[in-house]
């Protein structure tokens, strides 16, 4: 425990969400906690009884090893991402960023940083065929235990396993419960699928996103022709599945289709030119009924002075008007209504106008979009032959799907990244239409047995690199051939007409940056003891520079708006770099060697926050305590780390 005059230490693994659920139920309800536990009867009494279920028999997805999985995705991650600037494209100038690592851990340490700023998630995970399934599924291993298995080759998940599709929703479940966190409430996931596990998944984004929030079941077509090497298949599935959840309750942001030819249903055309079409005031359809509305049920005076009631003519029944009566009169008034004289009598109508933007929803089934054998032909002639067990998705896929739900600047994450068609699409989409839309792509490192390429991660990078270069390639092309076709006394304006691509940060999964406490290895006699407290008074791992502190930081201080890719300001003060984030409200000072100047410097730039490394005191426990009253008296939330 920290005396009063003792800094904040600031936490050095990932979120620990079980904590803030339970901080956020006792703010919410402190009356269900005795002694700091939450007691399940107290809970019921609060809620009311009927707001909990005691029986087990209840609708949902079961599977072996659940329990596990929701324990782990709760279990806070002490890893942290080092960069990688020489694997890099543009460092400074970019906001996007490929990550190599497992998934899990990396959706981990993304959670104070990036909780609800993704727009849109894509994922393409393993369809658990038997044969691509290589994520690790040993939970209490940790960082230090993937690092291992990334040298080795990875088991795969035979279907011939008792635990065989158990050990897929093991592992997609807690994945996706953590990539939930980080949309926005406007966001939305895609998830590709094949029959193998369509079954099972539905059940678990119900789950995790809510049935409520399911949005559509798309099919897309990934081929055109049936499979002759299978002779005991009767069916070739030429399709997929792409399932689409909200993230919450407000609309999702999802674009509808633009259709030109929805206006050629308008046939006539107003004095002013707007295209209109005449619709019926009586609802057709028995569905309709007068007891449904008993507003829509009213009399009309014809033009021959004959009442009008919403009855069938032939049949007699009693239906219902398509408007109210006072929308009736306002658009009679205005001459958008008409009465028709039929055989069977006088019918009214009124005038529809075409919509200025038309649009429908989306269609379910995708087909005008390009299939597998078009996205492999599109890899090889990027990267060349790469490999032939990679099953891409094509471009125009990804490309449509993130232009109708991704906005211009909005951020896109993968977390399945495979050869990196995502960060592909998100950059051409971004040149056609002008926009800044940023991605994060996450690839585990599962080897290829290649020289060229060692690991899927490798080619991950490449291909986002190889797009980069051949959109700037086209680009200066195109503003040479456009500085050709100007007047030589326009070419200076040519110089604008070039939109730079931007490039990518890289980033590896690893141990944290400071040593942390290991309660299973602690000493236990006390000369080992004295020396493991030695060893941890210098809690920085050698080898590690400022800019894998600086990455560390910025994911876990949890500060609003501070992201990896936030801009920095450095200024030097009293000999000492202090790092600037959020427009000055955050400072962080990474010195070995703190001074009473350098630290009434940083107070100086009146920040609202500061975090030092502990390290840079010495031990010096009266500057420490100085500075912790100091800060208070300033009003700055000071921490060390």
């Amino acid at each position: 425990m920290t005396s009063p005059a003792s800094p904040e230490r600031l936490p050095l693994s990932s979120p620990d969400l079980a904590a803030e659920r339970l901080a956020r139920l006792r703010e919410l309800l402190p009356g269900a906690f005795t002694e700091g536990k939450l007691v399940p009867a107290k809970l019921a009494e609060l809620v009311g009884a009927a707001a909990l279920s005691a029986t087990p028999e209840r609708y949902g997805l079961s599977y072996a090893g659940r329990a596990e999985a929701l324990r782990e995705m709760l279990a806070p991650s002490p890893g942290t991402l080092r960069p990688d600037r020489e694997k890099s494209v543009a460092w400074d100038a970019t906001e996007n960023l490929i990550v190599e690592g497992d998934n899990l851990h990396v959706l981990k340490l993304l959670q104070s940083a990036y909780a609800g700023a993704v727009k849109l998630i894509y994922i393409d995970p393993p369809y658990n065929t038997g044969n691509d399934f290589v994520y690790p599924d040993d939970f209490r291993a940790g960082v230090r235990h993937y690092k291992e298995l990334t040298q080795q080759t990875l088991s795969t998940n035979a279907e011939t396993s008792g635990r065989y599709h158990s050990d897929w929703l093991k592992m997609m479940h807690p994945r996706l419960a953590l990539a939930r966190n980080l949309l926005r409430d406007d966001g939305v996931i895609f998830v590709s699928i094949d029959d193998h596990e369509v079954q099972s998944l539905r059940p678990i984004m119900d789950e995790v996103f809510g049935e409520e929030n399911f949005v559509a079941q798309l099919i897309w077509k990934r081929m055109d022709s049936p499979s002759r090497n299978d002779e005991d298949r009767k069916f070739s599935a030429y399709h997929e599945y792409l399932l689409v959840y909200a993230r919450g309750d407000a609309e999702v942001g999802i674009t509808r289709e633009h259709r030109p030819g929805i206006v050629d249903a308008y046939p006539l055309t107003l004095p002013d030119g707007r295209k209109a079409r005449r619709r019926q005031l009586r609802k057709n359809g028995k569905s309709a009924a007068r007891e449904d509305r008993e507003t829509m049920w009213y009399d009309l005076t014809a033009p021959d002075g004959t009442q009008v009631w919403p009855k069938d003519p032939v049949e007699g029944w009693e239906g219902r008007w398509a408007l109210s009566r006072k929308t009736w009169d306002d658009r009679t008034a205005d001459g958008m209504t008409e009465w028709i004289k039929r055989d069977y009598g006088w019918v009214p109508y009124y005038i529809e106008t075409a919509p200025d933007a038309p649009t429908a929803p989306w269609s379910t089934i995708w087909d005008d979009v390009d299939q597998n054998r078009q996205a492999k032909a599109e890899l090889n002639e990027l990267m060349g032959s790469v490999t032939a067990d990679m099953t891409p998705k094509p471009t125009s896929l990804l490309r449509k799907l993130i232009g109708l739900a991704a906005g211009p600047s909005d951020l896109i994450l993968d977390f399945f990244a495979g050869s990196g068609t995502t960060g592909q699409a998100v950059l051409e989409l971004n040149r056609q239409d002008g926009g800044n839309r940023k991605f994060i792509l996450v690839q585990f490192p599962e080897p290829t047995g290649r020289a060229d390429f060692p690991t899927i991660a490798d080619i991950t990078r490449e291909r986002v690199r190889r797009v980069i270069k051949k959109l700037n390639t086209e680009d200066a092309e195109n503003t040479e051939k456009q500085k050709a076709e100007l007047p030589l006394s326009a070419t200076s304006v040519a110089s604008g007409l070039k939109k730079s691509v931007p490039g990518f940060r890289a980033y590896q999964l690893d141990d944290s940056n400071f040593k942390l406490w290991d309660t299973d290895a602690a000493p236990t006699d006390a000369a080992a003891l004295a020396k493991q407290l030695e060893l941890m008074a210098h809690n920085v791992l050698d080898g590690r520079g400022d800019d894998d502190l600086l990455a560390e930081l910025l994911l876990k201080c949890g500060h609003p708006g501070v992201t990896l890719t936030s801009a920095v300001e450095t200024r030097e003060v009293a000999g000492a770099p202090v790092h600037l984030l959020a427009e000055g409200r955050l400072a962080l000072c990474l010195a070995r060697a703190l001074t009473q100047e350098v630290l009434r410097g940083i107070v100086a730039l009146k920040p609202q926050r500061v975090l030092c490394l502990d390290v840079g005191f010495h031990g010096n426990d009266q500057l420490k305590t100085n500075t912790v009253l100091e800060m208070k008296s300033h009003g700055v939330q000071f921490q060390t780390v």
